[in-house]
């Protein structure tokens, strides 16, 4: 049976079966209720029941007291309806939004996806669940007190594991170990979420997602986020790197393309070997987006990569190519002493 939700203040309204908890509900459809662990623990779902009836389920007794339900309190996460309901609660629609939390983390696996490329699975303690925008970015807390930021290459939906997507820095004080000491089941602390890299769900603009090497992980994760919700907006992915192997993960976005006539996938390689048999599109990345669209005026782009292609793309894009200032996100992989990606 299926029962009508309004969500006070913002008014939004979604259905829910009776067998399905609330939050479930809401993220099937697109509506980001805050969450923590997802399971009953940590009271970071809590909400009032404003009308309607609903059953508390395994909510643990210290994140919902008997106190909290008498003040018409539940736990989204945990409660099931069992009638129409209007329920209080925020929305989350931007990045701060979300409180940054420092977690342990389990490796539960690490697959090299290019000779210089690490694809990382971290698994959290069976009572968390780190809730996050598609796009932004987790610290790894190292010993000495410096962190080492990565991505997020998993949409919020696919969230049983973070996966990174790590480049090998010949030196780095963090990926020497990655790609040398570190195994599975390791343990690992990091701070997030982070970053003011997410989709602007409201926006109906075509979007144009720019990746330079290991960028790809936040785009990926905008793309998969895209479609999860039924976006139909298009978008125009493409992926810079200097050689075909660069393109580690080139299947994905090419069964992207194929199977959703509103994506359209292009690779550019700016230093193809006479090895990579290259008959597709050359140079910069982002000269390949000007060639293609000299006019932005009515475009949203997401650039994610080096600085320096980064800061290519935002000046000639809004200066040449007349995109709007407001309308350009970027993720620039910059490095320094204390926050790098090393």
């Amino acid at each position: 049976m299926s029962h009508h939700i309004t969500v006070e203040p913002s008014g939004r309204q979604f259905g829910a079966n009776s067998d399905e908890t609330i939050l479930e509900a809401a993220l099937r459809q697109g509506l980001t209720l805050p969450y923590g662990c997802r399971n009953g623990a940590c009271g970071a779902c809590k909400g009032k029941v404003l009308a309607g009836e609903v059953e508390h389920g395994n909510a643990l007794p210290h994140a919902l007291t008997d106190a909290d339900k008498a003040a018409g309190l539940t736990l989204f996460c945990c409660a099931k309806p069992h009638s129409d309901l209007t329920i209080e609660c925020k929305q989350v629609g931007a990045a701060n939004d979300i409180p940054a939390k420092t977690l342990p983390a389990r490796i539960e696996k690490l697959e090299k996806l290019a000779p210089d490329v690490m694809e990382m699975h971290l698994k959290l303690p069976a009572t968390e669940r780190l809730q996050f925008l598609a796009g932004q970015y987790i610290d790894i807390l190292l010993k000495d007190g410096k962190r080492r930021s990565f991505s997020l290459a998993n949409a919020p939906h696919d969230d049983a594991f973070l996966q990174l997507h790590i480049r090998h820095v010949p030196g780095g004080l963090f990926t020497e170990q990655v790609f040398s000491t570190m195994k599975v089941r390791d343990i690992l602390r990091f701070n997030g979420p982070h970053g003011t890299f997410y989709l602007r769900e409201e926006s109906a603009k075509p979007m144009i997602l720019v990746a330079g090497g290991t960028g790809f992980a936040p785009i990926k994760a905008l793309v998969e986020h895209a479609l999860h919700e039924g976006n139909r907006r298009p978008i125009y992915l493409y992926w810079g790197a200097r050689t075909r192997r660069d393109l580690y993960q080139n299947a994905l976005p090419e069964q992207w393309a194929a199977a959703h006539s509103h994506i359209r996938y292009v690779p550019v390689l700016s230093e193809p070997v006479p090895g990579d048999e290259w008959t597709g599109r050359t140079g910069f990345v982002h000269q390949a987006v000007m060639a293609d669209f000299p006019d932005l005026s009515g475009f949203q782009v997401y650039a994610c990569g080096s600085p320096a292609m980064v800061d290519a793309a935002r000046q000639e894009f809004t200066t040449a190519c007349k995109l709007p200032e407001e309308e350009f996100f970027a993720d620039s992989f910059t490095f320094s002493a204390d926050t790098a990606r090393d």
